[in-house]
């Protein structure tokens, strides 16, 4: 972790948490605690809850306001556990529309969280083990 602020001249690394979005305001919550836990292992990225559908602010809003706040690069991270439509086939119309809009800007996108052996594992346990 680097304590050390950038200087003003120096762009900061952006993520992009990008989630399907739910009428239910409960559903954000285990999003925004990702984020929240982001900024705390690194409090000098800068981090973005952004959705598909149904709630604010989607992703070209959230992408925007990164690279308002001096983000140079951004990772986007879908926050999906399969890989659908919108993963395979949405997520990449918007990333092609944001690097249009922000062509100095370096964008990657992650893979799917479903598709890493990490939280497959970490699922796998938490149904044996509760």
């Amino acid at each position: 972790m680097n304590d050390s602020p950038p200087s003003p001249t120096e762009s900061r690394r952006g993520v992009l948490l990008f989630a399907h979005g739910s009428r239910d305001a409960r559903w954000r919550e285990p999003v925004e605690a990702v984020a929240a836990r982001i900024r705390l292992q690194d409090p000098q990225v800068l981090v973005a809850c952004s959705y598909l559908e149904l709630v604010v602010p989607d992703l070209p809003t959230a992408a925007a306001r990164l690279v308002a706040d001096g983000a140079g690069a951004l990772r986007i991270v879908p926050l999906f556990l399969g890989i659908g439509k919108h993963a395979r086939e949405d997520l990449p119309l918007l990333v092609e529309d944001l690097r249009a809009a922000h062509p100095s800007v370096d964008i990657t996108v992650a893979s799917a969280v479903g598709e890493d052996p990490r939280v497959i594992e970490l699922l796998a346990n938490m149904a044996l083990n509760g």
